[in-house]
């Protein structure tokens, strides 16, 4: 089988065939454990036979296979195992130019995934911080941003005030994350101090539509919401929720947001929108962005339901759906939010028993405590009676950047007038001739368009080594998509290839039918050569 990206034959010096091909088999393979041991055995086998190259790619692979499964709080073991691996052989990545700065950024992703679970030891995180102070320096803008926001999750503000310093005037780096994020991420810690005036101006290039990020404004704007609440611009605030929550209602990387216009609704005097928004997300509390999120999530929630229920709303019962061992029921508030509570200082305390602080306990209890500020705020909806479980889904213009989503992907195949059907992992699968092409979305936020063309037609096992050769031809003569082979161990042979695409950036709607349309036509290219061997 060939390798993605490896045709057979090519690039293999100093690695075991073996593990290339089982490294290929196992990025076929489901996403979940299955995977994830497969990945993990291959790498250990790798470095039983001193196959570093291999070893290397297996756990770039876990790396990318846990973040796309949502599954960020066990980045921190492979991460260390590659940083190991290119201390013992300096000259490993000299080949891979792109992959010393992926690995910067999978070293990024660890500490910051420590720093939104309490399941890995606080240790562990500081060593890995550490050892990318020695690699990057220490006074680089990546190192005093995750060091600033360590020392603010343990409640070390004076720590990180002075690592905020040094992070506003470190020069910018591509490895720190987006760059259009970063005020938003600022103003966050500021507005977390009590600075909301200084939250605030420092949001104010985003606002003024200064910054190009596809997160943007929506995240500035749900930053700022409890910042212009509090200094006097309520009317704006409500503004902000509307506009805001209308994207993050439906994306998937907008669950850390959520807290705000929960909390939101609670001040602002709305707790009856807060419950209608806590029913509707209630569900993707099962599947957090990670415990940090989820604990604010359920606080958030926990006030909704403590305030709706001082203001009557106490008998109205919210929909939540089975999960694990819990079946599907009808709570009432005062239930709901009791099972919240519990979620929230759960983890707020199991997040200090790690850390050694009362910090994030301390957190929570002042968010609970909490009360309207004032009457209630007028939102632009109210006279028109919008209701934000009918308000349609954020659409972008067919110019204008956004997230990839899977709403845009599917609008785009309705315009082709294409017949396509959606599984329950969000996997679009439909046959256009001679080729079965799935879409979907991989990458630690959905930003990854991959597309996978399976041939119809089938070979025999025993023609092996004449689908090698085809895949390393069509790789040899053509950009795409990249074929591979798949031995399914029950006499038959698939070929398949896939595309993928980095839209980190985002995507205009008219950019994306370009892509699918490319992804279409190759992809049925291949089929169609595949349908013609002998």
């Amino acid at each position: 089988m060939t390798g993605r990206g490896e045709p057979v034959g090519r690039g293999l010096t100093g690695r075991v065939p073996e593990l290339v091909a089982a490294l290929a088999d196992a990025r076929d393979m489901p996403d979940g454990e299955a995977r994830f041991a497969e990945l993990d055995r291959i790498a250990a086998r790798a470095d039983a036979l001193g196959d570093a190259h291999s070893g290397l790619d297996a756990r770039f692979a876990l790396v990318e296979a846990y973040l796309l499964h949502g599954e960020r709080w066990r980045l921190a073991e492979p991460v260390r195992r590659c940083l190991a691996a290119v201390d013992r052989s300096p000259g490993l990545l000299t080949e891979r130019p792109g992959d010393a700065e992926l690995l910067r950024r999978h070293q990024r992703y660890a500490v910051e995934a420590a720093i939104g679970t309490p399941r890995v030891g606080l240790d562990q995180a500081r060593a890995l911080l550490d050892d990318l102070a020695r690699r990057a320096g220490e006074q680089t803008g990546l190192v005093a941003q995750l060091r600033c926001r360590l020392a603010d999750h343990l409640g070390d503000e004076p720590t990180a005030r002075r690592r905020y310093d040094d992070w506003a005037a470190a020069e910018p780096d591509p490895t720190a994350g987006c760059p259009g994020c970063l005020p938003a991420r600022r103003a966050e810690l500021l507005a977390g101090w009590g600075d909301d005036a200084a939250a605030l101006a420092t949001l104010r290039p985003v606002l003024d539509g200064a910054v190009d990020c596809t997160d943007s404004p929506e995240r500035a704007l749900a930053v700022a919401l409890l910042p212009w609440l509090r200094t006097g611009e309520a009317e704006r605030a409500g503004q902000a929720h509307l506009r805001a929550y209308r994207r993050h209602r439906r994306e998937r990387g907008a669950f850390p947001y959520l807290a705000a216009h929960l909390r939101f609704c609670a001040l602002a005097g709305h707790p009856g929108r807060g419950l209608d928004i806590l029913a509707e997300q209630l569900p993707r509390l099962d599947h957090p962005y990670d415990d940090l999120s989820a604990m604010e999530f359920a606080a958030a929630g926990a006030l909704v339901c403590a305030l709706a229920a001082e203001a009557g709303l106490a008998g109205r019962r919210v929909h939540r759906p089975a999960h694990g061992g819990r079946p599907t029921a009808e709570v009432d508030v005062e239930t709901l939010g009791t099972d919240l509570l519990t979620l929230a200082t759960g983890l707020a305390g199991s997040f200090d028993a790690r850390n050694g602080t009362g910090h994030q306990s301390g957190r929570i209890a002042s968010w609970l405590a909490e009360r309207p500020l004032a009457t209630p705020v007028p939102l632009p909806d109210e006279e028109t009676g919008d209701d934000p479980a009918t308000d349609p889904p954020f659409a972008p213009a067919a110019d204008e950047l956004a997230p990839l989503s899977l709403s845009m992907i599917i609008a785009v195949l309705d315009r082709r007038g294409d017949v396509y059907a959606v599984d329950a992992g969000g996997v679009v699968v439909g046959r256009w001739h001679e080729a079965v092409i799935q879409f979907r979305q991989v990458g630690r936020r959905g930003e990854i368009l991959h597309a996978r063309v399976v041939a119809a037609r089938r070979l025999p096992a025993a023609r092996l080594t004449e689908a090698y050769e085809f895949c390393n031809a069509w790789n040899h003569d053509r950009l795409l998509p990249k074929a591979y082979v798949h031995d399914l161990g029950e006499g038959e042979l698939v070929l398949a290839g896939d595309v993928t695409t980095d839209l980190e950036h985002g995507v205009a709607p008219a950019q994306l039918g370009v892509l699918v349309d490319a992804a279409v036509a190759t992809g049925v290219a291949y089929a169609d050569a595949v349908a013609a061997l002998p």
